[in-house]
């Protein structure tokens, strides 16, 4: 059951990171495309805070639950 549960908590964090990695790629290669963002920099910088907020976990879960 443990490894299960660790295995889920990888799983999810590596999915948001790619989701957020995709975002930034969007907004790196098609910024007039996005009408509703007018500070195409501050989202770039809250898409790379949640890669980092996704990161630590992996890093936590590799470190001291495996």
């Amino acid at each position: 059951m443990k490894q299960e549960l660790i295995k889920a908590l990888s799983a999810h964090a590596h999915g948001e990171i790619e989701y957020h990695k995709a975002n930034v790629n969007v907004y790196l290669n098609n910024p007039v495309g996005i009408g509703e963002h007018n500070n195409i920099v501050g989202a770039i910088s809250d898409e790379l805070d949640a890669i980092a907020k996704y990161h630590d976990q992996l890093e936590v879960i590799d470190r001291y639950f495996k």
